[in-house]
């Protein structure tokens, strides 16, 4: 018993943040909600959240703040965008440096876009294939 509870402990608290860029309109967030559910019912343990660059909110600044004081240690960022625009590849990576620079006890990393990922190119060909 005093193993498991040691080892709980010494457990990551991780999190998964679906970064968008955000919209004026609230609908355009609905996709982004639904993938943000279907993501969080694959991760029971992990939480997963959307933050936007812009116009809605929690913005990552807030979000990261938010993660260390609740002790979260790992943080994984997706950009949930088609291409490695400037946002992607300017905006994310200044926000992510400061980030480490105020929480430097948390682990954070940023992948591709998922539009870069064969796997989601290949499901978005399909579905114009099936339109036809």
């Amino acid at each position: 018993m005093q193993f498991c509870q040691e080892a709980a402990i010494h457990m990551k608290k991780q999190a998964l943040i679906l970064f968008a860029h955000g919209a004026r309109a609230a609908s355009w967030a609905e996709p982004f909600e639904r993938l943000q559910q279907l993501t969080q019912e694959q991760l029971p343990d992990v939480r997963v959240v959307l933050a936007f660059l812009e116009l809605m909110t929690p913005q990552l600044p807030e979000l990261l703040a938010e993660f260390s004081a609740k002790g979260i240690t790992e943080v994984s960022i997706v950009p949930v965008f088609l291409g490695q625009g400037a946002h992607v590849k300017s905006d994310l990576p200044l926000l992510v440096e400061q980030a480490r620079g105020q929480y430097p006890e948390m682990g954070i990393k940023t992948v591709e876009a998922v539009g870069e990922q064969p796997e989601v190119l290949g499901a978005i060909a399909r579905y114009c294939v099936a339109s036809l």
